[in-house]
């Protein structure tokens, strides 16, 4: 723990001290007066080696665990009753979620509270830190004191509060102020022990005084206002929720014992008295006709039901003629086509006959025409050799 974060009012004062001496020791080798003795101490090396501060330090570290450990235990039992309200939430009246929901906040109200009383601006880690520093604080300001009264120091600053580039370590008085504290513990250790004792029993770090500061006990009852107001607050919420559970259990009394006379009544009326005969016999008569009007209006239902049907069939009937008739004309049309078609190609196949028929025709005429020309022919050469023949026999 560092002791300049501790704010305290006497290290201000030795802080407003350290800068003036800086000013002090400008003017003073400027005009070179007179010597001036300076010393300078390190609080952190100071606190590092006081048992009584290290001892408190580490109890004060072990409370601050143990506080951190049962908040983070209280906020995950919380996290597990949301989870389960959660997965209940369907099976749960709208009453009885908001009856649970009401038990959380007020669980995570108090984890809060209980946050700020140890860890708050004015929670229990601050007020001991203050009880763990004062007495040692108290103990290194009159050891100093004492020394720059004995020694003639002019001026003695903390380290932890000023800049220092440069320091010699002649100047360090920080082992003679431990001494001085060290001397002073060991004059009181006798008269001390009982006291010690007595602390080790308590719950508080470091005991300082019997009584309490005006301010602390001005904290104390306010925290005890703010406790009370609270558990006002709870026992309100408590008694609110325990009215309204009486109302709904009035409310659900109420429901039944209407319910346990309607059927009280049916039973009733349903029971055969001669002196209600008559008023039975009404009710009868009101059931058959009732019953009547029932059986004609289903009847009407069946034959308007039947109708539909009728229809419908009639429907699918026209539809499937109408279907097989589109059929047919397409079928005719289909076979029209065909016909056609083979007319057609009977027709190409019957003129291309013809005409090769009549290409036939006129070769064969063609042919013939010159098979007579070269029978003709032929004949009159033969004629000629007879003629020739017979025109030699007759010169012979």
């Amino acid at each position: 723990m560092n002791f300049f974060n501790q704010k305290s009012s006497i290290l201000q004062l030795l802080n407003r001290l350290s800068l003036l001496t800086i000013f002090v020791l400008s003017s003073y080798s400027l005009h070179a007066q007179k010597n001036v003795r300076i010393g300078y101490i390190d609080t952190e090396y100071i606190l590092e080696n006081i048992n009584e501060y290290s001892i408190a330090n580490t109890q004060l570290d072990s409370k601050v665990v143990k506080w951190k450990s049962e908040i983070e235990q209280r906020l995950k039992s919380l996290d597990d009753e949301k989870k389960k309200l959660n997965n209940e939430r369907v099976l749960l009246t709208s009453e009885l979620i908001l009856e649970r929901e009401e038990d959380l906040q007020i669980i995570e109200t108090e984890i809060l509270d209980y946050q700020q009383k140890r860890f708050g601006p004015g929670g229990d880690l601050i007020i001991q830190k203050k009880q763990l520093m004062q007495p040692i604080q108290d103990q290194i300001f009159t050891a100093v004191q004492e020394i720059a009264n004995s020694k003639e120091y002019d001026i003695i600053f903390n380290k932890s509060d000023v800049i220092m580039l440069y320091s010699a370590d002649r100047y360090d008085i920080s082992d003679r102020v431990l001494k001085t504290i060290n001397r002073s513990s060991k004059r009181t250790q006798a008269k001390n022990k009982k006291e010690r004792k007595k602390a080790e029993k308590e719950s508080t770090v470091v005991t300082i005084d019997s009584g309490k500061s005006e301010r602390q006990k001005l904290l104390d009852k306010r925290k005890a206002e703010r406790k009370a107001l609270l558990e006002k607050k709870r026992q309100e919420k408590i008694k609110a929720r325990e009215d309204r559970k009486k109302e709904l259990k009035a409310k659900k009394e109420i429901e039944k014992k209407v319910s346990n006379k309607k059927e009280e009544k049916s039973s009733t009326k349903q029971k055969i008295d001669p002196n209600t005969a008559p008023s039975t016999e009404i009710e009868n008569k009101k059931k058959e006709r009732k019953a009547l009007l029932e059986k004609k209006r289903q009847e009407k239902l069946k034959a308007r039901e039947d109708r539909k049907k009728g229809l419908e069939a009639k429907k699918e009937i026209e539809k499937k003629i109408s279907n097989k008739k589109e059929e047919n004309e397409k079928n005719s049309f289909e076979e029209t086509k065909i016909k056609n078609d083979e007319e057609s190609l009977n027709e190409k196949n019957l003129s291309s006959k013809e005409k090769r028929k009549k290409d036939l025709e006129a070769r064969k005429k063609a042919l013939k025409e010159k098979k007579i020309k070269l029978n003709k022919e032929r004949k009159s050469r033969i004629e000629a050799q007879r003629k020739k023949r017979d025109s030699i026999k007759n010169n012979k």
